[in-house]
């Protein structure tokens, strides 16, 4: 099932949405979660939040509460996303 799971993603063209996904494979939504953090320690799976994480401090300036985004009111907090490490992705 871990490599189903690896399959879909890399077979998708515009992302996947984890919902439709767990419906796709059927699997409940944190077996999935668990799944793709497989991938990300694995290192075939890049998690785009952590590689692309905004300090507060440099979107908002001193409005913010905390550094860490939580008391910012400009900060949104977006679906997490996935992709595949560029050496994997194929032409």
């Amino acid at each position: 099932m871990l490599k189903k799971v690896l399959i879909e993603i890399e077979n998708s063209k515009n992302g996947l949405n984890l919902n439709e996904l767990s419906h796709k494979l059927n699997l409940d939504r944190s077996a999935l979660n668990g799944m793709i953090e497989f991938w990300v320690q694995k290192g075939r799976l890049v998690d785009d939040d952590a590689e692309e994480a905004i300090s507060c401090s440099s979107s908002c300036g001193s409005s913010c509460s905390s550094d860490d985004g939580l008391g910012c009111s400009f900060v949104m907090e977006m679906p997490k996303t996935y992709s595949l490490r560029k050496s994997d992705k194929t032409l």
